[in-house]
């Protein structure tokens, strides 16, 4: 089975760092979590092409398998959304 990419952006506040954690405790076996700070630059600019690809308005934000998880629209984190986006599964 693949692994699921999930990818939290992040700007390295208190409020970010929750989330971050709470990603990190609902990943399964089959998850593989990476974390963008984008106030951290990076040589390629990766982190801040693919925040913009993916629509990132506000962070936290989370995307499972390359696509934004509807909650990062509302500006909080919902772990029911998480899940029901394949968090853990």
């Amino acid at each position: 089975m693949a692994k699921k990419l999930i990818e939290v952006f992040t700007a390295g506040c208190s409020v970010c760092e929750d989330a971050v954690r709470q990603v990190k405790d609902l990943a399964c076996d089959n998850c593989e979590v990476v974390v963008y700070d984008l106030n951290k630059k990076c040589d390629t600019l990766e982190w801040e092409e693919k925040a913009k690809a993916y629509g990132v308005k506000s962070v936290p934000a989370v995307a499972i398998n390359k696509k934004l998880v509807d909650y990062c629209m509302n500006n909080s984190i919902d772990i029911e959304t998480l899940k029901a986006a394949g968090l853990g599964k």
